[in-house]
């Protein structure tokens, strides 16, 4: 069994690895078949994709039946509706609030907010990396980015913010967020996982360094946008 349970674990790496490969080609080869004209290269990797996609669910497969052989497919299963349900009710609640908050001209307001705001982007930008950093304390990522970035983006664009650069700069600052003591997500999670001879306080400060780095990478990313854009760029 330990043998099967090893092979098993070999082809679901091999269906990992075959999701990267399609993620990859689905960027830089165009993979339509429904063209006049399709050049070897792209018949390739057309090909390649269909292997990896192939292998991507023999990896699937491969996972569910070590789930079942371990008597465990009916726990995750149920976790995983637990979690998915949480997320779709939490879209939702997302979601209505939104609705509502643009239908009494919430999303006017901000934006009237932010371009009145000296300093023009650079001020608005840091008014709104200040609110999200507190909302973090708080809220989750999944209702900050459904709920707050619809609204405060939007402005920041027409200010002239790349949106690119703003995504990077925003989950920068939500992952210091949930680093920062005493309400960081992140510090709850390693509490959690933490034997009790390990003291909150040694968790705050083992933290620090971190949140120095965090803080400079947010410096720099401002400070030069190149840093944010030049990836996707090159993948476009």
């Amino acid at each position: 069994p330990e043998a099967n349970l090893q092979r098993a674990g070999q082809v679901i790496l091999a269906g990992f690895g075959g999701l990267i490969l399609l993620i990859a080609l689905t960027n830089v080869m165009d993979l339509r078949l429904n063209r006049e004209a399709i050049s070897v290269g792209d018949l390739i990797g057309t090909a390649m994709a269909m292997v990896a996609t192939l292998t991507v669910f023999i990896g699937l497969f491969a996972a569910a039946h070590v789930l079942y052989k371990v008597r465990q497919l009916d726990s995750a299963l149920t976790s995983g509706v637990k979690v998915t349900s949480m997320v779709f009710v939490i879209l939702i609640g997302a979601s209505l609030f939104s609705l509502v908050f643009r239908a009494y001209g919430g999303d006017d307001m901000v934006a009237e907010l932010l371009s009145n705001v000296p300093g023009g982007l650079w001020g608005a930008l840091a008014i709104a990396m200040l609110v999200m950093f507190m909302l973090g304390f708080f809220l989750d990522f999944i209702e900050i980015i459904f709920v707050v970035v619809p609204i405060v983006a939007p402005p920041l664009i027409i200010l002239g913010a790349d949106p690119v650069w703003l995504a990077i700069l925003m989950a920068l600052n939500l992952q210091t967020s949930f680093l920062t003591p005493p309400f960081g997500f992140a510090l709850f999670y390693l509490r959690g996982a933490a034997p009790d001879s390990v003291k909150t306080s040694e968790i705050w400060a083992g933290a620090v360094p971190f949140i120095g780095l965090q803080i400079i990478m947010i410096l720099m990313v401002a400070a030069i946008p190149a840093l944010a854009t030049w990836l996707p760029a090159f993948v476009r």
